[in-house]
């Protein structure tokens, strides 16, 4: 087993949200129930998967629920938390600040305050806020925020703007379409390029994108709104993670569309249950999937490089 696993998709439900929630009668997410958690059973699990460090996000439904100054307050609340999950294990953990989207102004002070002040390795922003997508002109202040600070983005899908389909929990497909359409959507308003020092991740290998890319490209010329070439470029651009999508199905579309070095490990614990995860896992681990080389840049050595900064105080930490 490999024992130097950076998990880039890894979430946390501080005890204050948690509750919030359940107050808010929301006790599914994604159709899955809302799990438990805890820096220990998270600690427990990693040492089980040779995950080394873990990147913490909060999933969907994120803390807007429809009021702006509640979605402040609880943000301030899950951020300060997991802060502390990070201090108290320097050396295992890292986290990714929850924003307050579709609150624009309350996003950038909260941004400002996670990344300079808690030390966050980033942010996660809900693929869609409310009905509004990612790379909406209206989110333009943030993302200028999120390129000064040279922000890593991790976008992790959330409820389509829609009714669901009895029978059909939304992790199944509607996730992966919300994570599509994001993706298009900043792209289709060039966002990668006109805020080129942000990083973004994309979730569950960017749903259907890489297997669909150059049809989606296409979607450019009926739209009139960028070249179809470099749009798929600009997908290619993109961050993939491997959370519950690294099948025999998946992998070789992921890796022949994604940019070299661009394919991340991620483990969905604890919205995926451990034997989900050991099931992918044993994709990744398996010699008939992949290559050494190429094991060991998923796993490890290209999130090394996105995150420098963790690298370093990791390796002084382990050393120490």
């Amino acid at each position: 087993m490999n024992e130097e696993r950076i998990d880039v998709h890894q979430h946390v439900l501080p005890p204050e949200y948690a509750a919030w929630l359940t107050k808010k009668g929301i006790g599914v997410a994604g159709g899955i129930d809302l799990p438990e958690w805890s820096a220990d059973a998270a600690l427990e699990v990693m040492r089980d998967f040779g995950i080394s460090r873990a990147i913490l996000s909060v999933s969907t439904p994120g803390v807007h629920l429809g009021d702006d100054a509640e979605a402040r307050t609880m943000a301030r609340v899950v951020n300060d938390y997991t802060a502390q999950v990070v201090r108290d294990h320097p050396d295992r953990f890292g986290f990714f600040a929850t924003l307050t989207l579709p609150d624009v102004d309350g996003a950038i002070t909260e941004a400002e305050h996670a990344l300079t002040t808690l030390g966050a390795d980033g942010v996660v922003l809900i693929a869609n806020s409310r009905g509004r997508y990612l790379g909406d002109p209206a989110f333009d202040p943030l993302m200028a925020e999120l390129d000064r600070h040279r922000a890593v983005v991790f976008v992790h899908p959330g409820e389509l703007p829609g009714p669901a389909v009895d029978g059909i929990p939304s992790f199944a497909m509607d996730f992966l379409l919300d994570t599509t359409r994001a993706a298009f959507n900043l792209v289709k308003n060039d966002v990668p390029r006109r805020f080129p020092n942000i990083k973004f991740i994309l979730a569950h290998a960017g749903g259907f994108l890489p297997y669909a890319s150059h049809r989606i490209s296409l979607a450019m010329v009926a739209t009139g709104a960028r070249d179809p070439f470099e749009a798929l470029q600009d997908f290619a651009d993109f961050y993939y993670d491997t959370a519950l999508s690294a099948s025999p199905a998946t992998l070789p579309s992921l890796l022949a569309f994604a940019t070299p070095g661009h394919v991340l490990y991620g483990s969905d614990w604890p919205f995926a249950p451990v034997a989900a995860c050991a099931y992918f896992n044993s994709h990744l681990d398996s010699t008939a999937t992949l290559d050494d080389a190429t094991r060991a840049e998923i796993n490890h050595l290209n999130a090394d490089r996105l995150f420098p900064r963790l690298g370093a105080e990791w390796d002084a930490g382990k050393s120490g």
